[in-house]
């Protein structure tokens, strides 16, 4: 049977474990959706290429395997820029694949023709044409071996239509097997460096980052954390990397400065940072002259003015954590500051979750999705203002149960983000925490989450504004202007999708509806109007005066 180029490129693709594509195709496309359709790979056809490309960021997010998506030339592929972006400033190991006119002729002149390939340079690890069969092979392999290499981020292919309908040759170049690769490990003479700086330091911290979540660092770090006794925070990132119900965890950092976090960080002198990098939102700002800090990771860090490390342990994450571990042994440094800061936190949080008022403040709705979701539920969050309060009082038991976006911070990925984590995890609770602002952005794929017949809530978070950037207004000084706007009928936008929509009337009715949405199972819009008064209150509370006294 004859084969084309689309037909070889499939087979990479099937080479490299490749079981579903997301996207949107376009004519350009066509030869390799033919090929698609006889391959073994699941196509998943979404109402954008944004919503695509955030659903395989987030696949990759979860497997630490390559999402792929597609889209055709043009406004195709422009409408991934931002879905690029989230997974290459995310981590997040991502292929996206474009359409393109012919390259060696043309009966269009320029029609819909842009630079695609240079346009993903800036924001992609590596973005490439393929100008004939023969490069198939090596290309796919490198740019999935690019895409998860750490640091793992973003890669594009564009395939020309000329191209894509190119014969394979019995002198094709064959498909490469991957290779074994594993990690360097990092020198024993620097562990010994970074173990007498910890032994020798009287409040030593550590900080969990986001690049830290990976299934052997998590047991590594909890280990470590078992076996020293140490204190540690982590990063919005990094959160459920270490079960946030243990005895030594003081909290997130949920902003760079002046948060109650920031009182245990400014008493500490020393601070292991793992897997954490300028990249994501920084959770404190290094002064010279102050707290040193031991930077470990799989990649030297990045230098900036907020962040220069004085040790590097560089290489494989879990192994420099477990040597360091056996080094150090039980710390014996008095640790009552940071368990005082920890009881002080956990109060206030615990005392705010119990108010009724509505509309509901913004700790009552965490601790009420806390309380729903359960302990192996999944969130996966938009971005607004709420994405504070949730880093800060929402305690995440597991790994990637809680997903923030602290890199780009990017709103209208946080529904298709669910729909893929309902997808990965068919018999789990998964809810889309959204902003209305964020929610609209990309609210046509709840077409698509009905026909995957996925299960999930998607809570709509409702104060007719853009709550973050108001916030912020209101912290600069300036008036109030320019960010309220006017919300559909959820409840009929929900029928008009033939799905369910609830609209919650008091913050006692709250949980339960939440509970009987993920029992009926389906996709259900759950309308919750939010009182954010407080917002102006999070850099300035009582409590930060009171925990961070001698």
């Amino acid at each position: 049977m004859s084969m084309n180029a689309s037909d070889l490129f499939i087979k990479a693709l099937e080479n490299e474990g490749v079981e579903y594509i997301y996207g949107v195709p376009g004519e350009e496309n066509l030869d390799f959706l033919e090929a698609l359709r006889k391959s073994s790979i699941k196509l998943i056809l979404t109402r954008h290429e944004q919503g695509a490309a955030f659903m395989a960021a987030t696949y990759g997010r979860l497997t630490g395997k390559t999402g792929v998506c597609l889209a055709t030339l043009g406004p195709g592929a422009t409408n991934l820029v931002t879905g690029a972006a989230y997974a290459q400033l995310g981590a997040f190991p991502m292929l996206m694949i474009t359409g393109q006119k012919p390259i060696k002729h043309s009966k269009q002149g320029q029609f819909q023709i842009i630079d695609v390939v240079d346009m993903m340079r800036p924001i992609t690890k590596y973005t490439k044409q393929v100008v004939n069969v023969n490069m198939i092979p090596s290309t796919v392999r490198e740019a999935f071996r690019l895409a998860e290499e750490e640091r793992p981020g973003a890669v594009h292919l564009e395939l020309p239509e000329d191209i894509a309908a190119e014969p394979v040759e019995d002198s094709t170049t064959p498909i490469f097997s991957k290779s074994l690769v594993r990690t360097p490990i990092v020198d024993g003479t620097l562990v010994d460096e970074a173990a007498a700086l910890i032994r020798a330091a009287t409040h030593p911290l550590l900080l969990v980052g986001a690049g830290a979540n990976r299934k052997r660092i998590q047991t590594a770090l909890s280990d470590f954390v078992s076996q020293t006794g140490i204190y540690f925070f982590n990063t919005q990132m990094g959160k459920g990397v270490i079960d946030e119900r243990s005895p030594q965890f003081i909290g997130t950092a949920a902003l760079s400065d002046n948060d109650y976090i920031h009182c245990a960080i400014e008493r500490s002198d020393v601070i292991i940072n793992v897997g954490h990098d300028v990249i994501e939102k920084p959770p404190f700002f290094m002064e010279h002259g102050g707290k040193k800090v031991i930077h470990v990771n799989f990649n030297s860090a990045i230098v900036d003015n907020v962040y220069f490390p004085q040790l590097e342990l560089v290489g494989d994450i879990a192994a420099s954590i477990t040597q360091l571990g056996e080094k150090i042994g039980k710390l014996q440094q008095d640790c009552s500051y940071f368990n005082r800061v920890k009881v002080e936190l956990d109060q206030r949080i615990e005392e705010r979750s119990q108010r009724t008022d509505f509309p509901i403040k913004p700790q009552k709705f965490v601790a009420d999705v806390r309380e729903a979701v359960g302990e192996d539920g999944i969130i996966a969050l938009d971005n607004g203002v709420y994405k504070v309060w949730f880093a800060r009082n929402y305690r995440t038991y597991q790994s990637n149960t809680i997903l923030l976006d602290n890199a780009l911070a990017t709103m209208g990925a946080g529904l298709p983000s669910a729909m893929e984590c309902a997808r990965e995890y068919p018999g789990r609770r998964v809810m889309a925490v959204c902003g209305d602002g964020g929610f609209m952005m990309n609210s046509q794929e709840l077409e698509t989450a009905h026909r995957l017949g996925l299960s999930l809530v998607v809570l709509i978070l409702n104060d007719s504004s853009y709550g973050m950037i108001r916030w912020k207004q209101y912290g600069m000084g300036f008036e109030d202007y320019g960010l309220e706007f006017n919300n559909p009928d959820f409840i009929k936008y929900a029928d008009s999708y033939g799905l369910k929509g609830h609209r919650v009337e008091s913050t006692a009715s709250f949980v339960p509806l939440l509970n009987q949405c993920f029992e009926d199972g389906g996709v259900h819009l759950v309308d919750l109007p939010v009182d954010y008064s407080e917002n102006n209150k999070v850099l300035i509370d009582e409590l930060k005066e009171k925990i961070c006294v001698v």
